[in-house]
């Protein structure tokens, strides 16, 4: 259920914000890492799940791509 409102969420969202979230994550996922190479990460499937959602942003970029072609 939460994944098809964040998916729902980005489907209404422009090219921009979608590109800013995809920065966001992108940079998220490389502190993630950080923390996680220094011992400092609590929670490891955070990881997973930012990944998972950094590919749900690519994947609504890609359709949107496709539509206005």
């Amino acid at each position: 259920m939460k994944s098809t409102k964040y998916i729902e969420d980005l489907r209404n969202k422009s090219a921009a914000e979608l590109n800013e979230d995809l920065v966001t994550a992108k940079k998220e996922l490389f502190n993630l890492r950080f923390q996680n190479a220094t011992n400092q990460l609590d929670n490891t499937g955070r990881i997973k799940e930012v990944r998972k959602n950094i590919a749900r942003i690519q994947t609504i970029i890609t359709e949107q791509l496709k539509v206005a072609k």
